[in-house]
Protein backbone atom coordinates (compact mmCIF):
# COMPACT_ATOMS: atom_id res chain seq x y z
CA UNK A 1 0.00 0.00 0.00
CA UNK A 2 1.16 3.60 -0.74
CA UNK A 3 0.13 6.55 0.64
CA UNK A 4 -2.74 4.84 1.55
CA UNK A 5 -3.79 3.66 -2.03
CA UNK A 6 -5.02 -0.59 -2.20
CA UNK A 7 -3.94 -2.17 -5.26
CA UNK A 8 -6.62 -4.34 -7.00
CA UNK A 9 -6.77 -6.20 -10.35
CA UNK A 10 -7.94 -4.65 -14.09
CA UNK A 11 -11.15 -5.83 -15.37
CA UNK A 12 -11.67 -6.61 -18.99
CA UNK A 13 -9.83 -4.62 -21.41
CA UNK A 14 -7.75 -2.75 -18.47
CA UNK A 15 -10.50 -0.89 -17.61
CA UNK A 16 -10.67 -1.38 -13.23
CA UNK A 17 -13.17 -3.31 -12.00
CA UNK A 18 -16.17 -1.65 -10.17
CA UNK A 19 -16.13 -1.36 -6.67
CA UNK A 20 -18.53 -0.20 -4.02
CA UNK A 21 -16.37 2.88 -3.44
CA UNK A 22 -16.33 3.62 -6.99
CA UNK A 23 -20.29 3.77 -6.83
CA UNK A 24 -20.42 5.73 -4.09
CA UNK A 25 -18.52 8.28 -5.84
CA UNK A 26 -20.72 8.36 -8.88
CA UNK A 27 -23.50 8.61 -6.49
CA UNK A 28 -21.96 11.83 -5.07
CA UNK A 29 -21.50 13.24 -8.48
CA UNK A 30 -24.63 12.04 -9.69
CA UNK A 31 -26.42 14.32 -6.53
CA UNK A 32 -24.24 17.06 -6.76
CA UNK A 33 -25.04 17.25 -10.81
CA UNK A 34 -28.64 17.39 -10.32
CA UNK A 35 -28.54 19.66 -7.37
CA UNK A 36 -26.25 22.23 -9.97
CA UNK A 37 -29.57 21.48 -12.02
CA UNK A 38 -27.55 20.14 -15.11
CA UNK A 39 -28.04 17.28 -17.38
CA UNK A 40 -25.59 14.42 -17.76
CA UNK A 41 -25.21 16.05 -21.71
CA UNK A 42 -24.65 19.25 -20.29
CA UNK A 43 -22.23 18.16 -17.05
CA UNK A 44 -20.42 15.88 -19.88
CA UNK A 45 -20.07 19.37 -21.83
CA UNK A 46 -18.09 21.05 -18.73
CA UNK A 47 -16.35 18.20 -17.71
CA UNK A 48 -15.05 17.35 -21.65
CA UNK A 49 -16.85 14.26 -21.68
CA UNK A 50 -19.79 12.47 -23.68
CA UNK A 51 -22.91 11.95 -21.61
CA UNK A 52 -22.46 8.25 -21.57
CA UNK A 53 -18.95 8.76 -19.90
CA UNK A 54 -20.14 10.79 -17.09
CA UNK A 55 -22.89 7.82 -17.03
CA UNK A 56 -20.74 5.34 -16.66
CA UNK A 57 -18.41 7.21 -14.01
CA UNK A 58 -22.05 8.12 -11.89
CA UNK A 59 -23.07 4.22 -11.90
CA UNK A 60 -19.32 3.29 -10.83
CA UNK A 61 -18.14 1.33 -13.64
CA UNK A 62 -15.88 4.16 -14.87
CA UNK A 63 -12.38 5.06 -12.64
CA UNK A 64 -12.44 9.01 -12.52
CA UNK A 65 -8.98 10.79 -12.95
CA UNK A 66 -8.08 14.30 -11.52
CA UNK A 67 -8.75 16.14 -14.53
CA UNK A 68 -12.57 15.23 -13.81
CA UNK A 69 -12.26 15.55 -10.22
CA UNK A 70 -11.53 19.34 -10.77
CA UNK A 71 -13.21 20.39 -13.52
CA UNK A 72 -16.41 18.36 -12.13
CA UNK A 73 -15.67 20.65 -8.71
CA UNK A 74 -16.37 23.45 -10.74
CA UNK A 75 -19.46 22.57 -12.28
CA UNK A 76 -21.27 21.61 -9.26
CA UNK A 77 -20.07 25.23 -7.37
CA UNK A 78 -16.60 24.31 -6.19
CA UNK A 79 -17.93 23.17 -2.60
CA UNK A 80 -15.25 20.55 -2.30
CA UNK A 81 -17.15 17.45 -2.42
CA UNK A 82 -16.18 16.19 -5.40
CA UNK A 83 -12.58 16.14 -3.81
CA UNK A 84 -13.53 14.85 -1.07
CA UNK A 85 -15.27 11.92 -2.54
CA UNK A 86 -12.59 11.44 -4.73
CA UNK A 87 -10.02 11.32 -1.55
CA UNK A 88 -12.53 9.14 0.36
CA UNK A 89 -12.51 6.30 -3.01
CA UNK A 90 -8.79 6.48 -3.14
CA UNK A 91 -8.50 4.79 0.13
CA UNK A 92 -10.66 2.29 -0.24
CA UNK A 93 -10.18 -1.56 -1.45
CA UNK A 94 -10.68 -2.52 -4.91
CA UNK A 95 -9.83 0.38 -6.78
CA UNK A 96 -7.57 0.01 -9.64
CA UNK A 97 -5.36 2.83 -9.44
CA UNK A 98 -2.57 1.88 -9.64
CA UNK A 99 -0.92 4.19 -12.22
CA UNK A 100 -3.22 6.53 -12.12
CA UNK A 101 -1.06 7.47 -8.82
CA UNK A 102 2.03 6.79 -10.35
CA UNK A 103 1.16 9.30 -12.87
CA UNK A 104 -0.03 11.63 -10.12
CA UNK A 105 4.21 10.74 -8.62
CA UNK A 106 5.97 11.65 -11.87
CA UNK A 107 4.37 15.40 -11.90
CA UNK A 108 6.09 15.14 -8.40
CA UNK A 109 9.44 13.61 -9.82
CA UNK A 110 12.56 15.73 -10.31
CA UNK A 111 14.13 12.30 -11.75
CA UNK A 112 12.45 9.81 -14.01
CA UNK A 113 14.49 6.75 -15.20
CA UNK A 114 12.05 4.36 -17.70
CA UNK A 115 13.34 1.13 -18.94
CA UNK A 116 11.23 -0.81 -21.78
CA UNK A 117 11.80 -3.93 -24.22
CA UNK A 118 8.32 -4.08 -25.53
CA UNK A 119 7.23 -0.48 -26.51
CA UNK A 120 7.99 2.66 -26.93
CA UNK A 121 7.75 4.43 -23.80
CA UNK A 122 4.95 6.49 -23.09
CA UNK A 123 6.40 9.85 -22.97
CA UNK A 124 8.26 9.76 -26.13
CA UNK A 125 5.37 8.08 -28.48
CA UNK A 126 4.03 10.63 -31.37
CA UNK A 127 0.29 10.99 -31.52
CA UNK A 128 0.06 8.21 -34.31
CA UNK A 129 2.08 5.77 -32.91
CA UNK A 130 0.04 6.07 -29.80
CA UNK A 131 -3.00 4.96 -31.62
CA UNK A 132 -2.08 2.34 -33.08
CA UNK A 133 -0.57 0.71 -29.42
CA UNK A 134 -3.87 1.59 -28.59
CA UNK A 135 -6.17 0.34 -31.36
CA UNK A 136 -3.94 -2.95 -30.63
CA UNK A 137 -5.31 -3.42 -27.46
CA UNK A 138 -7.63 -6.75 -26.72
CA UNK A 139 -10.23 -6.75 -26.58
CA UNK A 140 -10.53 -4.23 -28.95
CA UNK A 141 -12.52 -0.54 -27.47
CA UNK A 142 -14.71 1.47 -29.27
CA UNK A 143 -13.86 4.90 -31.22
CA UNK A 144 -14.97 6.72 -28.05
CA UNK A 145 -12.97 4.78 -25.38
CA UNK A 146 -9.94 4.60 -28.04
CA UNK A 147 -9.59 8.98 -28.72
CA UNK A 148 -10.08 8.83 -24.61
CA UNK A 149 -6.82 6.74 -24.01
CA UNK A 150 -5.02 8.69 -26.63
CA UNK A 151 -6.21 12.09 -25.00
CA UNK A 152 -4.66 11.02 -22.07
CA UNK A 153 -1.15 9.70 -23.39
CA UNK A 154 -0.34 12.65 -25.27
CA UNK A 155 -1.92 15.35 -22.12
CA UNK A 156 0.57 12.89 -19.85
CA UNK A 157 3.84 13.41 -22.28
CA UNK A 158 3.42 17.49 -21.19
CA UNK A 159 5.87 15.76 -18.17
CA UNK A 160 8.37 16.68 -20.65
CA UNK A 161 7.88 20.36 -21.18
CA UNK A 162 6.30 21.37 -18.13
CA UNK A 163 8.91 19.85 -15.66
CA UNK A 164 12.53 21.00 -17.20
CA UNK A 165 14.26 20.54 -14.25
CA UNK A 166 13.20 17.03 -14.05
CA UNK A 167 15.70 14.62 -15.29
CA UNK A 168 14.44 11.97 -17.61
CA UNK A 169 16.36 8.88 -18.56
CA UNK A 170 15.36 6.48 -21.15
CA UNK A 171 16.70 2.82 -21.82
CA UNK A 172 15.03 1.38 -25.24
CA UNK A 173 15.54 -2.15 -26.51
CA UNK A 174 16.56 -2.02 -30.27
CA UNK A 175 13.90 -4.68 -31.09
CA UNK A 176 12.01 -2.12 -30.27
CA UNK A 177 13.07 0.47 -32.31
CA UNK A 178 13.15 -2.20 -35.43
CA UNK A 179 9.15 -3.33 -35.00
CA UNK A 180 7.02 -1.40 -37.61
CA UNK A 181 4.04 -0.92 -35.25
CA UNK A 182 1.28 1.19 -37.52
CA UNK A 183 3.50 0.69 -40.32
CA UNK A 184 6.68 2.37 -41.53
CA UNK A 185 5.23 5.83 -42.36
CA UNK A 186 3.89 5.50 -38.49
CA UNK A 187 7.22 4.30 -37.08
CA UNK A 188 9.29 6.67 -39.16
CA UNK A 189 7.63 9.39 -37.52
CA UNK A 190 7.21 8.14 -34.24
CA UNK A 191 11.08 7.39 -34.12
CA UNK A 192 11.57 11.14 -35.49
CA UNK A 193 9.53 12.08 -32.41
CA UNK A 194 12.28 10.20 -30.25
CA UNK A 195 14.94 12.41 -31.50
CA UNK A 196 13.38 15.49 -31.18
CA UNK A 197 12.22 14.25 -27.59
CA UNK A 198 16.70 13.83 -27.14
CA UNK A 199 17.27 17.01 -27.86
CA UNK A 200 16.31 18.54 -24.85
CA UNK A 201 18.80 19.16 -22.33
CA UNK A 202 16.76 17.49 -19.40
CA UNK A 203 16.12 13.87 -21.79
CA UNK A 204 18.41 11.27 -22.72
CA UNK A 205 18.01 8.64 -24.47
CA UNK A 206 20.00 5.22 -24.82
CA UNK A 207 19.39 1.42 -26.76
CA UNK A 208 20.37 -1.34 -25.01
CA UNK A 209 21.87 -3.06 -28.13
CA UNK A 210 19.98 -6.48 -29.53
CA UNK A 211 23.67 -7.74 -29.57
CA UNK A 212 23.99 -7.88 -25.94
CA UNK A 213 26.30 -10.52 -24.21
CA UNK A 214 24.56 -8.93 -20.53
CA UNK A 215 21.71 -7.66 -19.83
CA UNK A 216 20.44 -6.12 -16.31
CA UNK A 217 16.72 -5.73 -16.31
CA UNK A 218 15.68 -9.64 -18.24
CA UNK A 219 12.86 -9.44 -15.88
CA UNK A 220 11.24 -7.39 -17.53
CA UNK A 221 9.89 -3.21 -17.88
CA UNK A 222 11.01 -1.00 -15.21
CA UNK A 223 10.23 2.77 -13.92
CA UNK A 224 11.71 4.51 -11.51
CA UNK A 225 11.50 7.69 -10.00
CA UNK A 226 12.46 9.91 -7.10
CA UNK A 227 10.50 13.13 -5.85
CA UNK A 228 11.74 16.50 -4.47
CA UNK A 229 11.54 15.15 -0.51
CA UNK A 230 13.52 12.24 -1.58
CA UNK A 231 10.75 9.76 -1.49
CA UNK A 232 12.19 6.62 -4.25
CA UNK A 233 9.67 4.28 -5.93
CA UNK A 234 9.67 2.12 -8.58
CA UNK A 235 6.70 0.68 -10.85
CA UNK A 236 6.60 -2.34 -12.98
CA UNK A 237 3.77 -4.07 -14.97
CA UNK A 238 2.55 -7.23 -16.81
CA UNK A 239 -0.10 -8.21 -18.87
CA UNK A 240 -3.18 -7.56 -16.71
CA UNK A 241 -1.71 -5.76 -13.83
CA UNK A 242 0.89 -3.01 -12.09
CA UNK A 243 2.50 -2.63 -9.49
CA UNK A 244 3.71 0.53 -7.65
CA UNK A 245 6.48 -0.16 -5.52
CA UNK A 246 7.42 1.61 -2.41
CA UNK A 247 9.30 -0.64 -0.07
CA UNK A 248 13.13 0.79 0.47
CA UNK A 249 15.04 -2.48 -0.06
CA UNK A 250 13.48 -3.35 -3.12
CA UNK A 251 13.41 -0.04 -4.76
CA UNK A 252 17.11 0.10 -4.09
CA UNK A 253 17.58 -2.92 -5.65
CA UNK A 254 15.78 -2.27 -8.81
CA UNK A 255 17.53 0.99 -8.90
CA UNK A 256 21.11 -0.82 -9.12
CA UNK A 257 19.86 -2.93 -11.80
CA UNK A 258 18.79 0.50 -13.78
CA UNK A 259 21.93 2.32 -13.28
CA UNK A 260 23.74 -1.43 -14.30
CA UNK A 261 21.93 -1.12 -17.41
CA UNK A 262 23.16 2.39 -18.40
CA UNK A 263 26.48 1.11 -17.96
CA UNK A 264 25.59 -1.63 -20.46
CA UNK A 265 23.50 0.64 -22.81
CA UNK A 266 24.74 2.28 -26.47
CA UNK A 267 25.95 5.73 -24.88
CA UNK A 268 23.33 8.53 -25.75
CA UNK A 269 25.35 9.95 -28.89
CA UNK A 270 26.17 6.16 -30.28
CA UNK A 271 22.46 5.39 -29.76
CA UNK A 272 20.86 8.71 -31.42
CA UNK A 273 23.35 7.66 -34.47
CA UNK A 274 21.54 3.99 -34.51
CA UNK A 275 18.11 5.56 -33.94
CA UNK A 276 19.02 7.62 -37.46
CA UNK A 277 20.50 4.48 -39.20
CA UNK A 278 17.04 2.80 -38.18
CA UNK A 279 14.91 5.08 -39.09
CA UNK A 280 17.35 5.32 -42.45
CA UNK A 281 15.52 1.97 -43.12
CA UNK A 282 12.42 2.10 -42.78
Amino acid sequence: MVHGVEWASQGPGGEPESSDSMKAFGAVVQALREHAGLSREEFGTRVHLSKHSVASIELGRRLADQRFVELAEGATGATGAVRGAFRHMSRQPGLAAWFRTWARLEREAVSLDTYECRILPGLLQSEAYVRAAFANNIPLVDEEELETQVRARVQRQQLLRERPATSFSFIIDEAVLRSRLGGPAVMSDALAHVLACAETRNVQVQIMPMAFEAHACLAGPLRLLETEDGRRYAYVEGQQHGRLIAEVKEVVTLGQRYATLRSQALPPGDSMDLLRHIRGAL
